[in-house]
């Protein structure tokens, strides 16, 4: 299990501000950002790590130990949503490309 408490980014003001205002994520939480094709780190106080998933949940990338203030991380083709979890998540968890995730409810954002 990646997240057992995800959030939902799925407006236009809670995509662009992600994870901005927030000073950290404990284990075991995430935030689904959808209809993006990429990410920033501006502005942010601490590293991630970002799956960027296909409308399946299928991972496209792993993105481990994304630290602040890095201008963007580009997503590969056929990217529809990312999850941005903990640092360190992906290892613990042996997450990688082609890994299919499965959800159950989510909470908006």
């Amino acid at each position: 299990m990646v997240a057992a408490r995800c959030e939902v980014a799925n407006s236009f003001l809670t995509r662009g501000l992600g994870l901005i205002p927030r000073s950290g994520l404990a284990a075991g939480e995430g935030l689904l950002i959808t209809k993006t094709g990429s990410i920033t780190m501006l502005f942010m106080r601490f590293a991630i790590d970002a799956l960027f998933l296909d409308r399946s949940l299928r991972v496209l990338r792993v993105a481990e130990g994304l630290r602040p203030w890095v201008p963007a991380v580009g997503a590969p083709r056929g990217t529809d949503s990312v999850l941005e979890l903990p640092a360190g998540t992906a290892a613990r968890t042996g997450t990688q490309a082609g890994d299919e995730l499965i959800s159950s409810t989510s909470t908006a954002r």
